[in-house]
């Protein structure tokens, strides 16, 4: 009598960050185009083995995707990734992974530079300026073009945002380990 291999599911990361979207097939021999949400995708190359999600918004059973995808070789090409994808060998199958969203652990990132922080680090984070008001929580980040820029909300007036540039005469300090980020910038601001 034989018994067929149950099947197990890779363990989801507790710290999986979203870091990109599968565009469609590239090429023939069943590699993906990739849409990196970094201008600098070293997330996606850190890691071999990337966590997939299906689309947004998209009915249909939670398996019609592989919750894991092992990447055999990824490269930059343009302003998108293309990667070969262990089992996935022809455009047909590539194709099929159109609209997965990619996730990797936030453990497999590199390590930022001395004085630079990726952006999920920084979302939760406290914001308190120089004179130790509290301005409210970091919700979000949007890149200008020439800078990033906090979007900081009050907890209590969760409608309310303010608009703090992410920039070295503004961000005083930044303390991962207290969460709290220390800027020069008013309440009235």
């Amino acid at each position: 009598m034989s018994v067929s291999p149950v099947f197990e599911e890779p363990a989801w990361p507790a710290d999986a960050v979203e870091v990109g979207r599968i565009l469609g097939a590239w090429g023939i021999k069943g590699w993906v185009r990739v849409q990196p949400f970094s201008s600098d995708p070293q997330a996606l190359f850190s890691s071999k083995r990337w966590f997939a999600k299906g689309p947004e918004g998209v009915p249909g059973p939670a398996l019609a995707w592989p919750s894991l995808l092992k990447v055999r070789e990824a490269r930059e090409q343009g302003d998108s990734i293309v990667a070969g994808l262990q089992d996935v060998d022809d455009r047909n199958a590539a194709e099929a992974l159109k609209g997965v969203r990619l996730f990797v652990s936030r453990q497999s990132f590199p390590t930022a530079p001395t004085d630079e922080y990726y952006w999920v680090d920084l979302i939760g984070l406290n914001v308190v300026n120089t004179e130790g008001q509290t301005l409210g929580v970091v919700h979000g980040l949007l890149d200008s073009g020439a800078q990033s820029v906090m979007q900081v909300r009050d907890p209590a007036s969760p409608d309310a945002e303010r608009l703090v540039p992410f920039v070295a005469p503004i961000v005083v300090d930044v303390s991962l380990e207290r969460r709290q980020v220390t800027v020069d910038w008013g309440l009235d601001y």
